[in-house]
């Protein structure tokens, strides 16, 4: 039984992208097409041929009939921000007040960022969203300064020299006014 025309047209593109191919994976593509027509290898055996699982093996067969070569860049890549709440401007936008403000001694509460957030997007968020932000944009959790940096050196070192060493209301045997 001979094949429709349009069967022949694509075994005869599929040869001819063999030849030109001009990376392995456009390589790969032709093979998947050429593989089994010409030589009736199954999908299993196409794809330890060219190195690749069946499921990808098919799926590289499938978009060279849909018209689609691979690597020729009409395919967008993966990754990206495909679930962003907001552009990344917007989100420094949001943050700046924040951040400025932790910046120059103060404290950020992430649960008012949250806040702020979720009046913005009109919606609950996780905490974890709002750290995952902060974080994207070079926000880490300090430890606080051991001392205040407005706080007086020497009036600690003078508090320190004139306090008693104990307090005179404490008792060594527990606490005052309990009887056993």
């Amino acid at each position: 039984m001979a094949r429709p025309a349009r069967g022949v047209e694509v075994l005869e593109m599929a040869r001819e992208m063999v030849a030109r191919a001009e990376t392995i994976e456009q390589l790969r593509q032709a093979q998947a097409v050429v593989l089994p027509l010409d030589f009736g290898l199954s999908m299993e055996d196409t794809a330890r041929a060219i190195g690749r699982s069946a499921e990808w093996t098919c799926r590289l067969r499938n978009r060279f009939l849909a018209g689609e070569i691979a690597g020729d860049g009409q395919r967008q890549r993966r990754g990206g921000r495909r679930r962003q709440n907001m552009t990344p401007e917007r989100e420094r936008q949001l943050l700046a007040p924040f951040l400025d403000r932790a910046r120059t001694g103060g404290i950020l509460v992430v649960g008012q960022v949250k806040v702020q957030l979720e009046a913005e997007l009109g919606r609950p968020l996780a905490l974890s969203s709002v750290y995952n932000l902060l974080h994207r944009h070079g926000w880490r959790k300090l430890a606080p300064d051991q001392r205040p940096p407005q706080s007086d050196e020497q009036a600690q070192r003078d508090g320190k020299e004139n306090s008693p060493n104990s307090s005179p209301g404490s008792a060594l045997g527990g606490r005052p006014g309990r009887s056993g």
